[in-house]
């Protein structure tokens, strides 16, 4: 049978996705973090995940999912958080723009899978799903033992609904300190306004918000300072500016820091702009900031260009003690080690060119 003749589109789909294969859930495995140091990859949108010296190994907001697929019938539901935000209906025309780097069904260790609030793009079901089936972390002595599920109320609440165990979960809240290995979590106000926008139902039957008190932040988003050996790293989910990021700063003694960046369409503010990740540094007083979340929607891709000329126009008025990295989806990060970089550059290869016998004519045609 002719090679040809054997393809079909489920083939297609099973030899093609994810574009990475295994490729990545190879290089976290067998990556070992050097004493004093953190590792952490960025997985698209705001997945992120961690490992350290002591075997930690922690995913906040690990997604594996997709934005729009087809046209429909060209609506927005009109209880979607967008509708209730800006009265719009028209689809939010956000496709998927980023390779899917990762297979999540073939890690064999993780340790604790943290969210920061409950939108579609910061949870995942097939994670949850192979977490739960899989004999996934142990203990100081070796025995197996379940891998916790740790965010806000309404986190816990969509894990529950797709079938996680009740006390496979913990609920936080701002305040609330949780300990994995080496890892120390707090968990920290979130400034996620979209989420108080939120509602259970996106249908005709949603909740009537409209001069009414919003409710608690603290059950729909929380961020989390990770102190680890290497540092404290802080995840601020999908915030939007707050200036009580100063008061996260003078509380706690930050890193690096992970923002939420984007080009807002006319009408919507749902990330931050270039100049708010950079009052978000500021403010919280870190050493190293990294926009993150530009990568993944069509409809909200921003330029890290930008970020870099207002950083550089008022770095020195300003006296900044910081400086921004320029992330790939999919890359490691290393703290310390990598503190001084500003780009990163996937591994370009051919390290070890010249060490063996060419195969060439000659070689004057190189």
């Amino acid at each position: 049978m002719s090679k040809i003749s054997e393809m079909t589109r489920e083939s297609w789909i099973m030899s093609t996705f994810p574009e990475w294969g295994t490729w990545l859930v190879e290089d976290i495995e067998s990556y070992e973090v050097p004493e004093g140091q953190v590792a952490m990859w960025w997985l698209g949108c705001t997945g992120t995940w961690f490992k350290t010296p002591g075997g930690a190994n922690v995913t906040v907001d690990l997604w594996c999912g997709n934005g729009k697929r087809t046209h429909g019938d060209g609506k927005m539901k009109v209880g979607h958080q967008m509708a209730n935000m800006c009265g719009c209906r028209s689809m939010q025309p956000n496709l998927r723009n980023v390779p899917f780097v990762i297979d999540p069904f073939a890690f064999k260790q993780v340790d604790a899978v943290l969210a920061t609030h409950y939108h579609q793009d910061h949870m995942s079901a097939e994670w949850a799903a192979h977490v739960l089936h899989s004999g996934m972390t142990t203990d100081e002595n070796g025995k197996e033992i379940p891998v916790p599920f740790i965010g806000p109320q309404k986190s816990v609440d969509t894990w529950v609904k797709w079938g996680v165990p009740v006390e496979r979960c913990k609920v936080v809240k701002p305040g609330d300190v949780i300990k994995i290995k080496d890892i120390e979590i707090v968990c920290l106000d979130s400034f996620d306004r979209t989420c108080i926008t939120t509602t259970d139902s996106t249908g005709p039957d949603r909740e009537e918000l409209t001069g009414k008190c919003p409710t608690d932040m603290d059950e729909k988003a929380v961020n989390y300072l990770l102190k680890t050996p290497g540092g404290n790293i802080y995840h601020s989910g999908d915030s939007h500016f707050s200036i009580y990021f100063a008061k996260h700063g003078k509380d706690y003694d930050i890193d690096v820091a992970f923002g939420s960046f984007g080009e807002n369409p006319i009408g919507m503010q749902d990330k931050m702009t270039s100049i708010d990740i950079l009052r978000m540094a500021e403010n919280l007083q870190c050493k190293v900031v990294v926009p993150i979340h530009w990568d993944v929607w069509t409809n909200f891709q921003a330029d890290c260009n930008e970020i870099e000329l207002l950083y550089n126009f008022k770095k020195d008025r300003n006296e900044y003690k910081f400086h921004p990295f320029f992330w790939q989806v999919g890359g490691r990060y290393v703290y310390p080690m990598d503190k001084d970089k500003i780009y990163y550059h996937h591994r370009r290869g051919f390290e070890d060119c010249f060490e063996h016998p060419q195969n060439i004519p000659f070689r004057s045609c190189l």
